[in-house]
């Protein structure tokens, strides 16, 4: 098996995710007692979260280069970075690496034109949501997507801020998020992208009326295909 690199920590509840899906997929299928070949970044949160100005991006890029960089010398064949909003800075990291980095959208935007998905509505932090890095990318892949909720993503910011990325679960959360899907199944779009790695803790992404492509769970599995790709 080849040797997959993460760069995580934002947020470590996200990052045990990642670990736990790679895992499972493996052991699924390669049996006996095997698991996941991993080398693991994890990042302090409390460096690179709620970045405001493009100098903190500057920041949080050159920690996710020196990051990528000690995982590539270490002999990671391939990267991800654990979370959506980080993408934000994807391109410099990966300028900055001689190994692939997989993006998150790409991987996303790939799995709905397989299922010919053409209009979604996209949830997130305030970044993701609003900014162009991420939506542009989806949309390349042919899917149009709802205009950005402010409200909406302003409420996501305090509840993965607040609640998520310390793994604290609100069951007032849980039900807002519950009752914004509703909403958003009531708009003219085929399936709901949940492009915060933290929100599957609070959304039961198989107990919707719109079919939701959770971000998480599909980059790490692009990881897993990486990993078995030598692997008959």
């Amino acid at each position: 098996m080849r040797k997959l690199g993460l760069i995580g920590g934002m947020s470590w509840t996200s990052t045990a995710r990642y670990y736990q899906i790679i895992n499972l997929a493996v052991h699924r299928t390669r049996g006996g007692r095997h698991s996941a070949p991993l080398l693991i970044e994890s990042l302090d949160f409390a460096d690179v979260a709620q970045s405001a100005t493009q100098e903190d991006w500057d920041v949080n890029a050159g920690l996710l280069i020196e990051s990528a960089r000690r995982l590539e010398q270490a002999g990671a064949g391939t990267l991800l970075i654990c979370a959506n909003s980080m993408h934000r800075v994807h391109d410099r990291v990966q300028g900055a690496v001689g190994i692939p980095i997989i993006h998150i959208a790409d991987v996303v935007g790939a799995r709905m034109r397989a299922d010919g998905i053409e209009r979604a509505a996209l949830i997130g932090t305030r970044n993701v949501m609003t900014e162009k890095f991420y939506r542009q990318r989806l949309v390349s892949h042919g899917v149009s997507l709802l205009p950005a909720d402010a409200g909406l993503a302003d409420r996501i910011d305090r509840i993965v801020y607040d609640e998520l990325s310390v793994g604290k679960i609100s069951r007032e959360s849980e039900r807002y998020m519950k009752s914004e899907l509703t909403d958003i199944a009531k708009e003219d779009v085929q399936a709901v992208v949940l492009a915060c790695t933290e929100l599957e803790m609070i959304v039961d992404v198989k107990a919707n009326v719109l079919p939701i492509y959770d971000c998480t769970s599909i980059h790490a599995k692009a990881g897993v295909d990486f990993i078995l790709s030598d692997a008959a």
